[in-house]
C-alpha cells in the first residue's frame, strides 16, 4: 500500500466508497444493496476512516483474485467487511497516523441551503417540529457552512428524533417484515463480521429501512449527492 497522503473528502464517504467498489469489481453498472448502504453507514458512524474502507476493498479483491477457485462473484460490500476492519485496526495502531489532506466541501453554500430547505419541505405534518429546525438551519446556512462538523452533529440529533417518531408509528407486522428481510440478506455474511459489527449493521439497516418505508429523507450531509 502506498504511503502518500490521500486527498479524500470526508463528506464523499459514500460516493467514494461506491465508486471504488465498482472499480475494484470491474463494473460501473453494479449498485450497492440496502444492506451495503447500511454497512457503509455503520462504518462511517463507528469512525472507520475512509482510507481504511478503500484499502480494505482493495485487499479483499486482491485476495479473491488470488484464489485458484472462485465459486462466486463478489456481489456485496459485506464481502470486504473483515478486510476493512483489519485496515482500520492497522491505522488505529499506527504511531504516526497518515495525514489526510483537507479538501473543500464537495458542495457550495447555496447547495447546502437548498438541501436543508428541501428536506424540511419533504417532511409530513407529523414531523413539523423537525421541519422548523431544518428551516432555521437553512436560514443560518452561511454561519453553519464554516463548521460542517457541528452542523452534521445537529442533523444527527434531528434524524434520531425523526426516527423515534417513525418507530412509534410502525406496526408489529412491519417491524417483523423488516427483521426477516434483514436476516435473509445478512445470512451469507454473518461469519465475516464480529458481534459488534453485526449489532451496528442491524441497527443501521433497520433504521434505513424504516425511513425509506416512511417516505422520510435522510438529513445527514453525507447524503448530499
Amino acid at each position: 500500500m502506498g504511503t502518500e497522503p490521500l486527498a479524500l473528502n470526508y463528506f464523499n464517504y459514500f460516493t467514494e466508497t461506491e465508486e471504488h467498489f465498482q472499480r475494484a469489481r470491474g463494473t460501473s453498472l453494479f449498485l450497492l444493496s440496502p444492506l451495503d448502504w447500511a454497512l457503509l453507514e455503520s462504518w462511517k458512524n463507528a469512525g472507520v476512516p475512509l482510507e481504511a474502507v478503500l484499502r480494505g476493498i482493495d485487499t479483499a479483491f486482491e485476495n479473491w483474485r488470488g484464489r485458484k477457485v472462485k465459486t462466486q462473484m463478489v456481489n456485496s460490500l459485506a464481502f470486504c467487511a473483515q478486510a476493512v476492519l483489519t485496515e482500520a485496526q492497522v491505522m488505529a495502531g499506527t504511531a504516526q497516523p497518515k495525514v489526510r489532506k483537507q479538501a473543500a466541501p464537495p458542495f457550495g453554500l447555496e447547495e447546502l441551503r437548498a438541501y436543508l430547505e428541501n428536506n424540511a419541505a419533504a417532511l409530513p405534518a407529523e414531523y413539523a417540529e423537525t421541519a422548523v429546525s431544518l428551516r432555521k438551519l437553512a436560514a443560518a446556512a452561511e454561519e453553519h457552512y464554516g463548521d460542517l462538523e457541528a452542523l452534521e452533529q445537529r442533523l444527527t440529533v434531528l434524524e434520531e428524533r425523526m426516527i423515534a417518531v417513525a418507530r412509534s408509528r410502525q406496526t408489529e407486522e412491519e417491524m417483523l417484515a423488516a427483521r426477516q428481510q434483514l436476516d435473509r440478506q445478512l445470512r451469507p455474511y454473518r461469519g465475516k463480521m464480529t458481534a459488534d459489527q453485526l449489532t451496528m449493521l442491524e441497527k443501521q439497516y433497520l433504521e434505513r429501512h424504516l425511513l425509506e418505508k416512511s417516505g422520510l429523507p435522510r438529513l445527514s450531509l453525507f447524503y448530499m449527492r
